[in-house]
């Protein structure tokens, strides 16, 4: 299943994820944002539960933003779980 999503407080303008049967995450693309740090996300959770993910990115903050790209990549993560 691809979930596709739409980060805010960020720099990204959209997060795109897909997790098999398992919950397992098969991809992650950001879309904007800082090239090197988010595809260092992706790379970093490909392969891994979406649940686990989930509570390692939530609440990370950027920069005083309140949020950051790994916390939005957690949102998306819960959706898709909602969704699934």
């Amino acid at each position: 299943m691809v979930h596709n999503f739409r980060p805010t407080g960020v720099c990204s303008r959209q997060i795109q994820v897909e997790l098999d049967d398992n919950n397992t995450i098969k991809s992650c693309r950001f879309v904007g944002g800082c090239a090197g740090n988010t595809t260092g996300i992706s790379s970093l959770v490909k392969g891994m539960d979406a649940q686990e993910a989930i509570e390692r990115l939530r609440g990370i903050d950027c920069g005083g933003r309140g949020t950051s790209c790994p916390d939005q990549l957690a949102i998306a993560l819960e959706e898709a779980l909602e969704m699934n």
